[in-house]
């Protein structure tokens, strides 16, 4: 019992938590994508990378990447969302890249990169680890030894859809790649994009919240080979865009694609490579005597989430549109990092889609100007493991979860209303 004394200074108290609850609680309701984002969690976001991880590499065609598969499907029937579904395709092993979309650029700055993008300032080397020997670690090496095997067989990606309550005819697209190389853990590349797209689809699908139109939540497969987990889907879905099924059902298998929003490694961006220095200052060189470089340890402060579209497509204009509505988003909800915006969108699973409909992918770096430098060495190698990334690494991830989350409530007029 509290002491009569007390009792007043305690209902001034309550009062006041009150008054000042109130006024944050309209704002939501007025605001319902505050509130939204505002779920977003840094722990969650490190805890579905880190149960990703458990698959190693999870490459394509492998018994670790159907297990990823499984775990993706179970996961996003736990959060409610509706519809859970795989699209198969058969895939043939070995097979060669096709070339980018688009041809490389090149300008006054430097030499030709990917996508249309011009290679300034120092640039350390790239390429994929193909040495399963590279890892150190031999419970990871044996989780990664299967290899993909050779000849055709079936592939799968794995979808669900949140169910818009007045236009289900049309849909926004957000995805990400689940299939990863280099004998690591693919905790980047693409682990913090595919758990991007999780915690999306977990949010969504909560009791509550309401969308007037669709969301399709999609995880591809076979990025890493050539786009072609994405490449089956356009094949097979883009000529029953918009046609209800059964007729009179009010049901739309594949609602009219109204944009595509995917997201490829999400978490460093440390900066431009440096010359790595010895001991009194001086250039370290390799053996033809270059200098050698290396990335900062940590963050960089003015690390930002990069939205590219592609200037080359057919759908360049409203591609542009959308990504700057997805900048704007970033400028009102994110918390941390900012985001740019580039027109060199290259060699993601929004390719196959950019001629279709407006298309952007989300990004650490610029993919060919920068990633293309060098500018993440854990990039398909041994090293791309949870261990190596800091929170601050990890949060550059959760904003751009945030601006995806804010800018696609906007557009498919996200709601939260009250349960009976």
């Amino acid at each position: 019992m509290i002491p009569i004394p007390l009792r007043g200074a305690v209902g001034m108290a309550l009062a006041l938590s009150f008054a000042m609850a109130a006024p944050h609680a309209a704002a939501q309701q007025q605001d319902p994508i505050s509130g939204l984002v505002g779920q977003l969690e840094l722990e969650k976001y490190k805890a579905t990378i880190k149960s990703l991880t458990r698959f190693g590499d999870r490459r394509q065609g492998t018994e670790r990447n159907r297990q990823a598969l499984d775990w993706i499907e179970a996961q996003l029937k736990a959060y409610g969302c509706s519809n859970v579904e795989r699209l198969q395709y058969q895939f043939t092993e070995p097979v060669v890249r096709g070339k980018p979309a688009v041809a490389a650029g090149g300008g006054a700055g430097g030499p030709p990169g990917q996508g249309g993008s011009t290679l300034f300032g120092n640039r350390a080397r790239t390429g994929v680890n193909s040495d399963p020997m590279a890892q150190p670690d031999e419970r990871l090496r044996a989780l990664n030894a299967e290899q993909t095997p050779l000849g055709t067989s079936l592939r799968e990606n794995v979808y669900c859809t949140k169910i818009g309550k007045t236009r289900p005819d049309e849909m926004y697209i957000v995805s990400a790649h689940m299939d990863g190389i280099g004998f690591g853990e693919a905790a980047n590349d693409d682990g913090s994009g595919t758990a991007l797209v999780m915690e999306l689809a977990r949010i969504f699908s909560q009791p509550g919240v309401e969308t007037d139109r669709s969301i399709r939540f999609a995880l591809w497969n076979n990025e890493e080979t050539g786009l072609n987990g994405a490449a089956a889907y356009v094949e097979q879905r883009k000529n029953l865009q918009g046609i209800e099924s059964p007729k009179g059902s009010g049901k739309y298998p594949e609602p009219k694609w109204l944009g595509m929003i995917q997201h490829d490694m999400m978490l460093f961006d440390h900066g431009m490579p440096v010359p790595k220095l010895d001991a009194s200052g001086k250039p370290v060189l390799d053996a033809k005597g270059h200098p050698i470089y290396e990335l900062p340890k940590e963050q960089r402060l003015e690390a930002d989430v990069n939205i590219e579209y592609q200037s080359q497509s057919k759908q360049a204009e409203g591609s542009a549109k959308l990504a700057w509505e997805f900048r704007a988003a970033n400028d009102k909800y994110a918390t941390n990092y900012p985001a740019a915006v580039g027109f060199h969108m290259t060699n993601t699973d929004s390719t196959p889609f950019m001629d279709l409909v407006p298309s952007i992918s989300l990004r650490e770096n610029e993919r060919g100007q920068q990633i293309g430098a060098g500018w993440n060495p854990h990039w398909h190698q041994p090293t791309d493991l949870y261990s190596n990334y800091s929170d601050k690494d990890f949060l550059l991830g959760l904003n751009a979860a945030q601006t995806t989350l804010a800018g696609v409530a906007k557009l498919v007029g996200a709601k939260v209303v009250k349960q009976p």
